[in-house]
């Protein structure tokens, strides 16, 4: 690995690199990828040699001040392992990839709607807190939260890190927009698919779909938008919609929309390919795509619960805060099981 990475910088530094703009930016990500695969787990090694040497060297005194300070660094050196270990479960074709994360709100009017709001939420917190880039593709508002919403998440492993949340996540809680305090059932589905590099093949012919264009929402003022510029793709064999508000013009938004369709195209025929497999299986799998996934209760106790593998927490306002890297760690580690 480390011959790749000093050919790919010797690359770099040659005078005709930039020429091919779109090819540099590959070259830098394989790079950059090579580097976080290889370095941090070299400098692991080394500290937890340099540790296991100060072991042998003081393991005749009995000095608790020094036991407890190698105590200390053995504990950091595990704390570096583990999100070290996670990745070496994000072996996928794509998992390394830039994401898109869809939120749809299911039946049940206002509440659904803020449901699906506290995910976005939830997700964007996640981001934050992980160093990855947000940003709101598109975003259908109602009065009590939102009916939809696209993200695009950039970063090393957005779409590995991410794609276990593809599903159907379910609240269970005393709803504020109900004067007689009743608790309500919310669903809210929640896509997950890779952001496919134009060297994929993913044939799109124009009679394979639908493109509309219409005047993209604003504040209201100087923001309200005066040209058509937002996109709606309809594929109609799959009857995937995909739409794109966000960007200036009306070419960036069909640009970023197609790349959207592309991404959904290859997870749904991906899923199909799976469930067509899965037919002769012994034991079909649990848990199928768009199936409920993860149940979120607020009353009358407080617990979020991973149906596929299990784990709960019971600090549900962390969770809602972004906290959710146990529940992907345990469906990397589960998803790795069961293939």
């Amino acid at each position: 690995m480390l011959s790749q990475i000093n050919d790919l910088e010797q690359k770099t530094g040659e005078a005709d690199f930039w020429n091919d703009k779109d090819e540099a930016e590959k070259t830098f990500q394989k790079l950059n990828a090579l580097k976080d695969s290889y370095f941090p787990w070299q400098k692991l090694i080394k500290d937890i040699d340099d540790i296991s040497d100060l072991i042998e060297m003081y393991s005749s005194e009995d000095d608790e001040a020094l036991t407890a300070e190698l105590d200390e660094q053995i504990m950091k050196l595990d704390e570096e392992y583990k999100p070290l270990k996670l990745k070496t479960l994000l072996d996928g074709k794509f998992d390394k990839n830039d994401m898109f994360l869809s939120i749809h709100a299911g039946a049940g009017g206002t509440e659904a709607c803020d449901w699906a709001n506290m995910l976005l939420r939830m997700y964007l917190r996640w981001c934050e807190r992980h160093g990855f880039k947000s940003e709101i593709l598109d975003i259908l508002e109602d009065e009590g939260g939102i009916k939809s919403a696209t993200v695009k998440v950039s970063g090393p492993y957005a779409f590995g890190y991410l794609k276990g949340e593809a599903g159907v996540h379910r609240l269970v809680r005393i709803s504020p927009f109900d004067a007689n305090k009743r608790r309500h059932t919310s669903f809210t589905s929640v896509y997950a698919s890779p952001l496919i590099d134009d060297d994929i093949e993913i044939e799109l012919k124009p009679e394979d779909y639908r493109l509309d264009t219409y005047r993209a929402g604003g504040a209201g003022g100087q923001h309200v938008n005066k040209t058509d510029s937002a996109v709606r793709i309809t594929h109609y064999a799959t009857g995937i919609v995909v739409q794109c508000q966000n960007e200036r013009s009306q070419f960036m938004n069909k640009e970023v929309a197609f790349k959207m369709l592309r991404s959904r195209l290859y997870e749904y025929y991906q899923k199909k390919r799976e469930e067509e497999h899965q037919k002769n299986a012994i034991a079909k799998k649990d848990i199928a795509w768009g199936s409920q996934i993860r149940s979120y209760v607020f009353q009358p106790y407080t617990l979020v619960k991973d149906h596929r593998t299990n784990v709960e927490i019971g600090n549900i306002n962390a969770v809602m805060d972004g906290a959710i890297d146990p529940f992907i760690e345990a469906y990397l580690n589960w998803a790795k099981e069961e293939a």
